[in-house]
């Protein structure tokens, strides 16, 4: 893994496919990378996240967009990689690119939209000035 303390650092996640993560096609299934992409900023928020900031924030998907590039079979090793990009008010984009280590091809590439919920209140929320200059790229 690769710990990210900026928004314009990229964060990986190594995983390895695994029998439950084949569908009926013999290939990984769409929703597995869905599933990693989640998995990978989940990984980069607690990686960067100061332990305050995890205490007093959580993310919700508001959109998912993912193209599939290529297949992933058993057994390969799969890098997800993630990296911040515009934040609005209270949502935050983020890129997700998932690779297959060995020969590093693109096999999917994934935008998801996330808005910061309160912890507390599990209400959308603002997010302070260390979280927005760690986790996202100013919006024109």
């Amino acid at each position: 893994m690769t710990q990210s303390n900026s928004a314009n650092e990229r964060y990986e996640l190594k995983i390895t496919v695994k029998p439950d993560d084949i569908d009926q096609l013999g290939h990984v299934g769409n929703i597995i990378y869905l599933r990693w992409v989640q998995e990978v900023a989940v990984a980069h928020w607690r990686a960067a996240a100061t332990p305050t900031q995890q205490a007093e924030l959580l993310w919700v998907v508001m959109r998912h967009e993912i193209d599939y590039k290529r297949s992933a079979v058993l057994g390969d090793e799969i890098i997800a990689r993630t990296w911040v990009g515009e934040a609005k008010v209270n949502l935050f984009e983020r890129h997700t690119e998932i690779l297959r280590a060995s020969d590093k091809r693109q096999l999917a590439l994934a935008r998801t939209m996330w808005c910061p919920i309160n912890a507390q209140t599990g209400k959308p929320t603002r997010v302070g000035q260390d979280v927005r200059e760690r986790f996202s790229v100013p919006s024109d």
